[in-house]
């Protein structure tokens, strides 16, 4: 590649709507170019790359056994129908019509398409094990496109899908799904870190991220001393025993006047009310949060969460708790629909069971944390959903449902019970595990691959069925693997830049030397052609800047912005016989006889891989 010929244009500003360092860097150096908010056009370099990590992604996945297809993009309606994520998928998903009016879709995934391809070519347990993957470009409605490549409206992905005759068989497939990512990551040089999630819409029993540690990273995982990891929607708190009640002191209403917040609250509370053995706290006080959930068949639901007055409801969790629904705060007409909820003074009486009168609830209402969320009360009082902290005999200060007045020392379990239980509560550093293996540390990342144990959901829906040993039918068993491969390239950015430029690793580099010939001598280009020459030779990619009427620091800032391992610099050194050779990571710089010098820069790049 010449740069006097090749399609590039370096920026010395940064784009205007850039807010992390890869989008910002991915621009200035002419790798990708903006489109449309959240979308992006791929210019050569930034293609190289993004080749290359599809180079490793598909090595990895034939060393795993998977075969590779490939599905259009636009889709027809009638299997999402099957599966109802025509509907669970909301607005994230892009519709449109044909000439005839007939539905379709822009794919965010291809599971309808994958169980469908195999249900129809594949009908015994001779045919499994199977697993087949593609690397597909996929659309998503994204709101709030940001971060240039890490959250945009159209992506590529690679998407694998494994197809077993029982839940034994398919955990030998997972697991080498699992295995191939990390050699994957490994040899994308990007440091990761694996945490159990939720399913999401996605559903199935299992699933795991693998992270990028990043503080720019719209995940927040969680990870103690004695080896827990999760990413934060899928924390679930340990519940603390029951507590006695019996002699715990009546509920009783008392003025808490312009306390419509916790803080204001608990200075009611402490200057009006005083404990005689310690001060009120946050901790003492029961916080309803009111949000609206639009479920995916459009009907909007107002739901009342409980948690203790010192944490936030998280948004995160509250998603994924209500996944595929999707949450927002309530707003003027939720509270005029239920005059019953009276702001800043929001209490346990008038909501969920407590409020009696006719209610009818969605079998799965009850079914703990995942089910409360997802089921819905049809008619009667605002559903209510506390966090598991809030157990039998634990008492409260919180809304009386009257402007101005609390209500002190209400008692879980003898005052007020709710419709279930949700894990919405912020996660915080210190919070005990799960698993009782320690405190809890929290940490930022990118997510970069995800994979699901994804069980019959998919194929009950499409009627995937194979006939077993005995000739009778059994519903095959899935499981889903996804790598986010142009999420990759920014994450890779993310991990290897510097205040100059980026930094790729040689594995995934556009190029691996950079010549750069300085000066306006006829020998320095001779001796610069002539190596890049050599160099193309030994089989190495080498991008030369042979521009004649660029200056040299105009040439230096290109070469530490654009990144490429290894740079040559031809020019003073060449009157003494000699090149220098930098490493772009390290910043090591090295004076070589332009005799050797092709040997030299071979053996530099072959250190590096």
């Amino acid at each position: 590649m010449r740069s006097s010929t090749l399609f590039l244009r370096t920026l010395r500003d940064d784009p205007a709507d850039a807010e992390v360092d890869s989008h910002k860097l991915l621009v200035r150096a002419g790798y990708i170019r903006r489109a449309a908010p959240g979308i992006y056009t791929w210019l050569p370099l930034g293609l190289r790359v993004l080749g290359n990590v599809e180079r490793i992604v598909r090595e990895e996945m034939a060393a795993a056994g998977a075969q590779e297809i490939h599905f259009p993009a636009l889709l027809p309606r009638e299997p999402y129908e099957a599966t109802n994520r025509w509907t669970e998928y909301g607005p994230n998903l892009f519709r449109l019509k044909d000439r005839r009016e007939n539905d379709y879709l822009l794919a965010p995934t291809h599971e309808e398409m994958f169980t469908l391809v195999v249900k129809d070519l594949y009908s015994s347990y001779k045919d499994l094990a199977l697993t087949l993957y593609q690397i597909q470009t996929k659309y998503r409605d994204e709101a709030r496109p940001r971060a240039g490549l890490l959250r945009g409206r159209e992506f590529v992905m690679k998407d694998a899908y494994s197809f077993d005759v029982d839940a034994e068989s398919h955990a030998a497939s997972y697991a080498a799904q699992r295995d191939a990512y990390e050699r994957i990551f490994d040899r994308l040089g990007l440091p990761y870190v694996i945490v159990a999630a939720t399913s999401g819409a996605m559903g199935g029993s299992r699933s795991e991220e693998f992270l990028v540690p990043s503080p720019v990273g719209e995940d927040t995982y969680v990870r103690s001393a004695g080896g827990y990891a999760a990413n934060v929607e899928a924390v679930t708190t340990p519940v603390p025993d029951a507590r006695a009640y019996d002699d715990l002191p009546a509920a009783h209403v008392e003025d808490t006047p312009d306390s419509t917040t916790i803080a204001t609250l608990v200075d009611a509370a402490n200057a009006l009310h005083p404990r005689a053995d310690r001060p009120w706290t946050a901790a003492d006080t029961l916080k309803n949060v009111v949000v609206a959930v639009a479920h995916p068949d459009g009907e909007r639901e107002v739901v009342v969460i409980g948690v203790p007055g010192d944490r936030e409801v998280d948004p995160k969790r509250l998603e994924a708790a209500f996944a595929p629904a999707e949450v927002e705060q309530a707003g003027d007409a939720d509270f005029a629909a239920h005059p019953e909820l009276v702001k800043g003074y929001i209490g346990p009486a008038v909501l969920g069971p407590n409020a009696g009168g006719e209610r009818e609830v969605d079998d799965d209402a009850h079914a703990g944390a995942d089910g409360a969320a997802r089921g819905r009360v049809r008619s009667g009082a605002v559903r209510y959903l506390l966090d598991p902290r809030v157990v039998a005999g634990t008492r409260w200060v919180t809304g009386a449902n009257e402007e101005g007045r609390h209500v002190f020392d209400l008692v879980a379990g003898r005052d007020f019970t709710a419709d279930g239980t949700i894990e919405a509560a912020e996660v915080r550093a210190g919070d005990p595990a799960p698993d009782g293996s320690g405190a809890l540390e929290l940490a930022r990342g990118i997510e970069m691959g995800h994979v699901f144990d994804l069980g019959t959901k998919y194929s009950e829906a499409l009627g995937l069925t194979v006939l077993d040993q005995n000739g009778k039918s059994r519903v095959v068993h899935m499981g889903s693997y996804g790598i986010g491969v142009s999420r990759a390239v920014a994450a890779i950015a993310e991990a290897y830049h510097d205040d100059k430029g980026l930094a790729w690793p040689v594995a995934v580099a556009p190029a691996q030397v950079h010549i750069v010939a300085t000066g306006r001598d006829e020998e320095v280009f001779a001796a610069a052609d002539a190596l890049a020459v050599a160099l193309d030779a030994a089989g190495l990619d080498v991008l030369y800047d042979d521009r004649r009427k660029v200056s040299p620091g105009v040439k230096f800032a290109d070469a530490e912005l654009i990144g490429l391992p290894v740079t040559v610099v031809v020019g003073r050194g060449l009157a003494e016989g000699t090149v220098e050779v930098r490493r772009r990571a390290s910043g090591v710089t090295e004076q070589v006889p332009v005799a050797d010098a092709a040997d030299v820069v071979v053996e530099t790049v072959a250190s590096l891989r």
